[in-house]
């Protein structure tokens, strides 16, 4: 599935709920979470995404030019903001949930640069495939916290990124998920993987994440 997006786009019939102002980079963020109870948890501004924003802002990393996709988007806050640094972005997540990534992007991004991005679902570990392999980043603000979705997460990143990608992924390390496994084991398997950023206050860790590469070239 594929959205595109129009510049009269509407959706009346959605109800958006604590809409909210962000700053960074210099950029203006509006972003809304959906009443609509069925997307969960992508409804909400989750404070490991707002961390991941905050490095960026504090590193001072551009996009322009770059190719930059966003898994388990939720509100999109990522993507938005890579877009507006200059990226070609495509975001995403379960087909449920586009519609707010929608209202979002229209919200904050000026009709002049939303063809620098793309809406698109994505199941992990299913139609990965369908997306290319030369994405420059790739971001995940708190999408590591389901261990039955660990090897599909695993298998997604294998297939996005190349040895030149840069991923990022940031997650508060809650206990109950195995979130350490899977950054110190699991995820080792495959990637480098170290830690850029930590939020001590609120047990965030930022990651900075490549591809495995063995002495013969090859990514694992």
């Amino acid at each position: 599935m594929e959205t595109k997006l129009q510049n009269n786009y509407a959706d009346s019939e959605i109800e958006y709920i604590l809409e909210r102002s962000y700053e960074f980079c210099g950029q203006h963020l509006w972003i809304s979470q959906s009443s609509n109870a069925q997307i969960g948890t992508s409804g909400f501004i989750w404070e490991a995404g707002l961390a991941l924003c905050e490095y960026i802002e504090k590193q001072r990393i551009m996009f322009n030019g770059m190719k930059v996709i966003e898994l388990g988007a939720g509100t999109g806050i990522l993507g938005i903001l890579a877009v507006l640094l200059g990226g070609n972005v495509t975001i995403t997540d379960q087909p449920n949930v586009l519609k707010q990534i929608e209202h979002n992007v229209v919200a904050s991004i000026s009709p002049s640069c939303r063809d620098r991005v793309n809406i698109r679902a994505l199941s992990w570990g299913h139609d990965h495939i369908q997306f290319p392999r030369d994405y420059d980043f790739i971001f995940g603000g708190e999408i590591v916290y389901f261990p039955k979705t660990y090897p599909l997460l695993i298998k997604t990143l294998q297939h996005l990124s190349s040895e030149r990608t840069i991923i990022y992924l940031s997650s508060k390390m809650w206990q109950d998920f195995q979130i350490n496994k899977f950054y110190e084991d699991i995820l080792p398997e495959h990637f480098n993987c170290q830690i850029v950023d930590r939020n001590e206050e609120n047990d965030i860790n930022v990651y900075k994440v490549t591809k495995k590469v063995h002495a013969l070239g090859i990514s694992c």
